[in-house]
């Protein structure tokens, strides 16, 4: 396939051009309740084909290769009609030509496992909630994607990468009197199979959290000093800051642009947060991005202050900012746009006894329950919660909002624990998907944090 690209682009008369070929492999089961109502899988194939001219970038997507000069003639076209339509023109930052094959190494190859066995798992841990009589549904969900990918670049770089990224997440709802509530279960990785057992206990706690939350009370409105947990912290991370470290969004944004310049104090001193892609194991992992670029770990925040930015090879060149490796495509139907890989808030001194040591009073706050940011303000759900009295864990407390502004939040972080981890789910909506979008937190101490609440 490498020869084949590599003729492909041998044809184009332009500064710069890439083609990626991808084989992508899906299978999905559901269960609704205890139906199995969907089992599925499908392989598809395509090219992405990107053309730079005369200052112009443009991308044809197609799948049948007899298309592929009609592509290359739309591509050069475009990109001279866009040259025609722009004051300014695109460049591409420099990077070394890559010639590599990787494929990561796997815990359990999920091709190997039998959808009977697949189905038959799901099933397993489906059927856990409904041991309680409180469970009155469920919604559960496997998801296997498999990126078979091979690049061509006109500067000479060769690149063959497997993305292999595998989950089962989905919602247990509880039912008392009038009273609904709901509680998340997941758990994805990269590495393989393995992952996806043994995982009873998951079941089995979240449908006791989902039980006790039918008696825990409304939290009161108000602002509070509160710990997150690192499934919180981690979303906040991603949603609230991560976004603005992707050039891509600011770039044309003068106000934003301003404000996000390098060096400039954002947060606490006690915040550093990375991005780091290189880490095995990790949901975000993967060693090159769709341009052909190694991706890098990259700091963003250290002690308060803005040191980095993800780019892809044109807004670091437009930044003049270093590039990172960080320019992914959901599949072969799209060009690659900047995303996340794992995004991380590096861990402190702290254990979480003594984060609630010194929270004293005040609330504990875990899980991410869906949310949203507009511009430089977030608001985010959280899946359950409790009071804190004396820095004791009280009284259980559902039905949570915290929102805030993005600024305000970094220089109220006060403490931050030692207690690093990734959450079990990711993904990622901007633009297109991005299931291997992942984040990580210790639990952190925030003061003054806007609780919604009755």
């Amino acid at each position: 396939m490498i020869e084949e690209l590599k003729n492909l682009i041998s044809k184009i008369d332009a500064d710069y051009s890439d083609i990626r070929y991808e084989i992508k492999k899906e299978v999905k089961i559901i269960f609704s309740g205890k139906e199995l109502v969907e089992v599925s899988s499908n392989s598809t194939d395509g090219y992405v084909l990107r053309i730079l001219k005369r200052g112009g970038f443009a991308t044809v997507t197609f799948t049948k290769k007899e298309d592929s000069g009609k592509a290359i003639r739309d591509g050069i076209e475009n990109a001279i009609l866009i040259t025609k339509n722009k004051e300014s023109y695109v460049n591409l930052a420099k990077v070394e030509p890559i010639k590599d094959v990787f494929i990561p190494k796997l815990t359990e190859d999920p091709r190997n496992v039998s959808m009977e066995e697949k189905i038959e798992l799901l099933r397993k841990y489906n059927s856990i909630p409904f041991n309680s009589n409180k469970v009155i549904t469920t919604n559960i969900n496997y998801n296997e994607v498999i990126r078979e990918k091979y690049f061509v670049s006109s500067e000479g770089s060769e690149i063959r990468e497997d993305l292999i990224t595998l989950g089962i997440r989905g919602t247990i709802t509880v039912k008392e009197g009038n009273l609904l509530q709901n509680i998340r279960v997941g758990f994805e990785g990269s590495d393989g199979f393995r992952i996806m057992r043994d995982k009873e206990n998951e079941f089995e706690d979240r449908t006791k959290i989902a039980i006790a939350l039918l008696k825990a009370s409304p939290v009161k409105g108000g602002i509070y000093n509160v710990v997150l947990n690192p499934e919180l912290a981690s979303v906040f991370t991603h949603e609230a800051f991560g976004h603005f470290s992707e050039a891509d969004l600011i770039e044309d944004n003068p106000s934003l642009r301003a404000k996000l310049k390098i060096g400039e104090k954002l947060g606490s001193e006690k915040v550093n947060i990375i991005d780091d892609a290189t880490i095995p194991g990790q949901l975000g992992f993967y060693k090159y991005d769709d341009e052909g670029v190694k991706v890098r770990p990259t700091f963003l925040m250290k002690e308060g202050i803005l040191v980095g930015r993800l780019h892809s090879r044109r807004t670091a060149a437009a930044f003049g900012e270093p590039i990172t490796g960080h320019c992914v495509a959901e599949d072969y139907r799209y060009p690659p746009i900047i995303r996340m890989g794992n995004i991380f808030i590096q861990p402190g001194e702290s254990s979480f006894e003594e984060l609630l040591d010194d929270l004293g009073d005040g609330l504990y706050l875990l899980d991410a329950k869906g949310g949203e940011t507009s511009g430089e303000n977030f608001t985010f759900g959280a899946q359950y919660g409790y009071e804190v009295k004396n820095g004791k864990i009280g009284k259980m407390i559902r039905e949570i909002n915290i929102s805030g502004n993005l600024y305000k939040t970094l220089e109220n972080i006060k403490k931050v624990g030692n207690d690093l981890s990734f959450s079990k789910v990711g993904g990622c909506g901007k633009g297109q998907i991005n299931i291997k979008s992942s984040s990580g937190a210790p639990h952190i101490l925030v003061e003054r944090v806007v609780v919604g609440g009755r």
